[in-house]
């Protein structure tokens, strides 16, 4: 188990050095929540700006203080217009540059585009040119929140503090969950065994892997480019050249690897959006006769209709963190709960702003975390 932050840091929160503004990018006031809770952790005040949309659906940022020889925390919440979302960060952060701020800091909690970040036949690597776009615009340092894959901080070239909400999770299972020492932590398919082990682990806890689901959108059949094309013939293989070729996957029977019977069932991943492949985990779960079924996930995009199907499920309970605003989710079901991640941003920017070390934000996190 590790901790977010110091015993005296609680008192050492508001102290921060002259020359710190904090912006919130945002035009819709449903994702400035979070904004507001940072700011009042660190005992400033917002900065004074607007951020709106023109007639013509063009996005315009009026920054209405100095910020020349500052550092400026821009944070940006994603809303359901991601695209909008995006522009109003990159005008922001190059309004600030021409404005002569002295950084740029982006707090991007939830880095959109992150799914993008494979090839996927001819298509492109999005989040790297996500990434490519806001150094270009000017920033100089990005702290973000479990990223999809680790490997997206190697698409910038700015420092990239990518923290972590598994604290607050764990806590959470501590603190919420009855009886959570007879709870068993659960990974809905094989590529999130890796997060699930790290939660076992640190809560002296079992492990199960259910194994043989449907393929999801980032199977690896969906890879490569069928170059050479798919068809032999004389014209397109030389003669000479045999390439041997992959056999095909095909999946088992769904399984349970281990045992959830009579035990509280908590399914952990980075993302929960479309819904379906957790049903489909919680409905297996109950077969096997899993007592209750929990599910935590860092980012709760809660897409189209989730928070009806979360409702209808098997499912008794979905804890995600404030890095996406859900208040509307929350209210269509009662079954979504919410863990504030305010403190570890604003211990972030603090120690950033004051030039102390990060270091201790990161304690006991492993390559595998």
């Amino acid at each position: 188990m590790f901790c977010v932050a110091p015993p005296e840091s609680e008192a050492k929160m508001n102290i921060t050095k002259g020359g710190l503004v904090l912006f919130s990018a945002n035009s819709n006031s449903s994702c400035m929540e979070l904004s507001k809770k940072i700011a009042e952790r660190l005992g400033v005040e917002m900065g004074k700006v607007q951020v709106y949309q023109e007639p013509d659906r063009e996005t315009r940022v009026q920054i209405q203080e100095s910020v020349r020889g500052k550092d400026v925390f821009i944070i940006q919440t994603v809303s359901k217009d991601v695209n909008t979302t995006i522009m109003e960060l990159l005008i922001m952060v190059y309004a600030c540059k021409t404005s002569c701020a002295k950084s740029i800091i982006g707090v991007i909690p939830y880095f959109p585009y992150s799914k993008q970040c494979k090839m996927r036949k001819r298509g492109s690597i999005v989040s790297k040119l996500l990434a490519s776009m806001m150094c270009k615009a000017g920033l100089t340092h990005l702290i973000t929140m479990d990223l999809h894959q680790k490997e997206i901080q190697g698409f910038f070239n700015i420092p990239v503090d990518n923290l972590r909400a598994s604290p607050f999770l764990l806590q959470y299972i501590q603190e919420e969950i009855p009886d959570y020492r007879n709870a068993v932590i659960v990974a809905k398919s094989p590529a999130s065994a890796k997060r699930a082990q790290s939660f076992a682990e640190r809560l002296r806890l079992g492990i199960a892997v259910i194994h043989g689901e449907a393929q999801d959108a980032e199977s690896d059949l969906v890879d490569g480019r069928h170059s050479p094309p798919m068809v032999r013939s004389a014209a397109a293989i030389h003669p000479s050249l045999e390439i041997p070729m992959l056999i095909p996957k095909e999946k088992p029977p769904i399984t349970v690897v281990g045992d959830v019977g009579g035990r509280t069932a908590v399914i952990v991943d980075d993302i929960i959006d479309d819904v379906d492949s957790f049903l489909a985990a919680a409905e297996t779960l109950k077969e096997r006769g899993a007592y209750k079924i929990f599910v935590m996930a860092t980012h709760g995009l809660l897409s189209s209709d989730a928070p009806r199907l979360i409702e209808e499920s098997a499912i008794d309970e979905v804890v995600v963190t404030n890095t996406i605003p859900h208040e509307i989710q929350k209210l269509q079901c009662p079954k979504i709960k919410t863990v504030d991640i305010s403190m570890i941003l604003s211990e972030a920017i603090r120690r950033i702003h004051n030039g102390e070390s990060m270091s201790y934000l990161f304690r006991n996190i492993g390559l595998d975390d």
